[in-house]
């Protein structure tokens, strides 16, 4: 079997994952070296515990290595735009975590590079890989049940991040709902053409203090005449709610969450299941794996990677159109976003 080999640029947590899964659950890659500019020696002994033969604290080592074939990008978002256009620069494979940047300059600077050195590059999208997201983007897809009217996305995280993280994510547009704006995509098979969103910061957790909310609804319209619908939340609680759904001309197609286990007990005093479970790390993990083999086996057989460049940027355009629609309190369409 030919294997691909890989340099992880970022051994956070994002970048651990990534690192374990293409260790152990990725048959097509050679998990070669990491580098982080935090490197320490609790790094380098997870390192070892994967059997990657190489550390460094300078990511130009990476880049500069020809026998490394593609590189995974989870570094902080601030780095991804750059990090793309060097490693396109050395002919290198990319997939690079979500959000490629905030900014659409560099992103089509970022896009630019990779098309003129002709290499691949995946986004981290990880929903799109998850089975029951699939399966409704399937059944939509297949035409079964017309063409899509509505699509309704629930998208709850089960508790507050820290501060210290909310004051530099960009906000939750930005940062939560940007794999929701690229799933409504995904779902309906078409782009988005105008948003309005609506927020609120309810919590009492401090996110007002930063100019961000907690709670959101954003409202789209899309190309091929769908409408469609967000709900967020930072804190829901109960656990990781990702429950998505397409209503069409001849029927809808559901999916609710996945859950620590199925066990229903009923009794006197009620019926009783299990929460969703925790967060992402556990709800899509195997979605983890999966993308980490697409992209293998798209460099492997030499065919396109399944989130492309496109659908790095427009999520982005999106969340800046939503951004723009909740401070000024109108609908945006997303021609005023370029």
């Amino acid at each position: 079997m030919k294997k691909v080999r890989i340099g992880l640029l970022g051994a956070g947590r994002i970048g651990k994952l990534h690192g374990e899964n293409l260790a152990h659950s990725v048959p097509n890659a050679d998990l070669y070296a990491v580098a982080d500019p935090f490197m320490n020696d609790a790094t380098r002994e997870w390192a070892a515990s994967m059997g990657i033969e190489k550390c460094y604290d300078d990511p130009e080592k990476i880049f500069s290595d020809p026998s490394i074939e593609a590189v995974f990008i989870c570094s902080s978002t601030n780095t991804h735009a750059e990090f793309i256009i060097r490693a396109a620069q050395a002919g290198k494979h990319i997939f690079c975590e979500k959000p490629i940047d905030t900014n659409l300059d560099k992103i089509r600077e970022a896009l630019a590079a990779v098309e003129k050195a002709g290499v691949k590059l995946q986004v981290g999208f990880v929903r799109r890989f998850d089975h029951n997201h699939k399966a409704v983007r399937d059944t939509v897809a297949s035409g079964v049940l017309g063409a899509p009217n509505i699509v309704k996305v629930t998208s709850r995280d089960p508790d507050h991040q820290s501060m210290d993280y909310i004051k530099v994510s960009g906000g939750i547009f930005m940062d939560m709902t940007i794999h929701d704006f690229d799933m409504v995509r995904y779902l309906a098979g078409s782009e988005v053409t105008e948003v309005m969103a609506y927020g609120a910061a309810l919590s009492g957790a401090g996110y007002d203090q930063y100019g961000d909310v907690d709670t959101a609804i954003i409202m789209m319209k899309f190309e091929n005449g769908a409408l469609g619908v967000i709900d967020n939340s930072r804190a829901a609680h109960y656990g990781y709610d990702q429950r998505t759904e397409v209503h069409c001309d001849k029927g809808c197609v559901q999916v609710s969450n996945d859950f620590d286990n199925t066990a229903m007990i009923s009794s006197g005093e009620g019926v009783t299941l299990a929460k969703p479970t925790w967060f992402f790390l556990e709800r899509y993990n195997n979605a983890f794996i999966a993308e980490a083999k697409a992209f293998t086996e798209a460099v492997v057989n030499d065919t396109d990677t399944p989130v492309s460049g496109i659908d790095g940027i427009e999520p982005v355009k999106i969340a800046i159109a939503a951004d723009k629609s909740l401070k000024e309190g109108r609908p945006v369409k997303l021609s005023e976003v370029g």
